[in-house]
């Protein structure tokens, strides 16, 4: 298990992991998909993480580290898309994937780390838990546009 940030030509295999979390295709390779890979490849905040088994990548999370006024001017960091591929879950790669977000957060000197899901699956709600979040310090209110 190799735990790491994605390399700017794996664009395709994250997005074919993608197909784990909620989407059901590989979007089409268009200017605007790939202007969007360019922005998150050059933002040195944004941290796509992978979890990489003989050569594949089997997990991933993303790591956004946001700049901050409060706090003493400590940043804080926002995990999404967290996926395991269906064939690897439960061999502690989403696990290895968000110790390596929180290493992050720790070096970026962030002072706390979120995470929002939209699972209601106890199983998935009880594997934040125990990586160490919580779903009583704050609310989240989404608006979805």
């Amino acid at each position: 298990m190799n735990i790491r940030e994605i390399y700017p030509n794996e664009l395709h295999d994250l997005l074919e992991l993608y197909t784990h979390l909620h989407e059901h295709s590989i979007p089409e390779n268009s200017d605007g998909l790939q202007n969007t890979w360019s922005v998150i490849c050059n933002d040195v905040n944004h941290h796509i993480i992978v979890c990489e088994i003989d050569g594949k990548i089997v997990s991933s999370c993303v790591c956004v580290i946001i700049p901050n006024l409060t706090r003493n001017t400590r940043s804080y960091a926002f995990i999404e898309n967290v996926v395991t591929h269906s064939d690897y879950r439960k061999r502690g790669c989403a696990t290895a994937c968000l110790n390596y977000a929180k290493k992050l957060a720790v070096r970026n000197n962030c002072y706390k780390i979120m995470l929002l899901t939209g699972s209601k699956n106890e199983n998935t709600l009880n594997f934040y838990k125990k990586a160490g979040y919580n779903s009583t310090d704050k609310t989240a209110f989404i608006q979805w546009l």
